[in-house]
């Protein structure tokens, strides 16, 4: 019981660490993906000449999506933020705005580099006036979001070897408990096999009940959370989140069934005057 409730809070905290890092990976991809990156259009381009620029960038491996954005539907939008028609005051044919494609890159893409190597094909294209994004934005963004990166993956090493550690030691006192019995089994001519293969046994049944338990406490979290915090749910991966209850399971077996092994073969070495020390 010791052992399979000392593996189960490990989990847990791993388990906790681990969803941390999800969604701070999901909420960075989603911040990259949402990056505006705007295609301004000449004003006497054809509609058609757009639509097969905008089916050129769909076919790139670099872009999630793109928008048509005509100047009509540009002259609406701008109207509703103001909350009054600009229009009649400048007059229909001095209306600045022109037709665009807005366009959104995969997380991976979504930096200066290939923002800017995008951005020098487009202007090659003698329909494209200009290209607009926040060349500082996307700079700061990735440059944050690689630091956080940093600390959250040395912070989730330092934790693993903790619990690596804690739950070893946890395990060794289990089996000293039991030297004694181990020394009988030897004398009566039990192999170390023999003697190994039922506490190795038992060690992963207890990691994987420490796990699965570490795992109902963790998805009763993500209730918990989804339910106070509606905005996580745009975050949420069922995919990756099995992933992680799977590692949390291998984690657990693992570390158990290693740390049982090698404390048994101390035991097994052991001289018989080193049993009451």
């Amino acid at each position: 019981m010791t052992s399979a409730l000392s593996l189960m809070l490990v989990m847990f905290v791993l388990g906790l660490l681990g969803l941390v890092v999800l969604h701070a990976n999901r909420l960075s991809d989603f911040i990259k993906e949402n990056i505006g990156f705007e295609i301004i259009m000449k004003d006497d381009v054809k509609a058609a000449e757009i639509i097969k620029l905008q089916k050129t960038l769909d076919l790139l491996p670099s872009v999630k999506s793109t928008e048509y954005i005509t100047k009509e539907e540009a002259t609406h939008r701008l109207i509703t933020d103001l909350g009054e028609d600009f229009v009649k005051w400048v007059g229909e044919e001095n209306n600045p705005l022109l037709p665009s494609i807005d366009v959104r890159f995969r997380a991976a893409w979504a930096n200066n580099d290939s923002m800017a190597s995008i951005e020098k094909m487009l202007l090659t294209d003698s329909h494209v006036k200009e290209v607009y994004y926040q060349k500082s934005l996307v700079h700061s963004i990735n440059s944050n979001i690689g630091r956080i990166s940093v600390v959250l993956s040395i912070f989730t090493a330092l934790l693993l070897l903790i619990a690596i550690a804690l739950i070893n030691n946890t395990i060794r006192l289990s089996v000293y408990s039991k030297r004694f019995i181990i020394r009988s089994m030897q004398l009566v001519g039990a192999t170390e096999s023999f003697i190994r293969t039922p506490f190795v046994i038992k060690s992963i049944f207890h990691g994987i009940i420490g796990a699965f338990i570490a795992e109902l406490l963790l998805t009763l979290v993500l209730l918990a959370a989804g339910e106070n915090i509606p905005d996580l749910l745009v975050l949420k991966d069922l995919n990756l989140i099995l992933q992680l209850y799977g590692v949390i399971l291998f984690i657990s077996i693992t570390i158990s069934a290693v740390s049982t092994y090698f404390a048994i073969e101390k035991y097994l070495r052991s001289k018989t005057d080193d049993l009451f020390a």
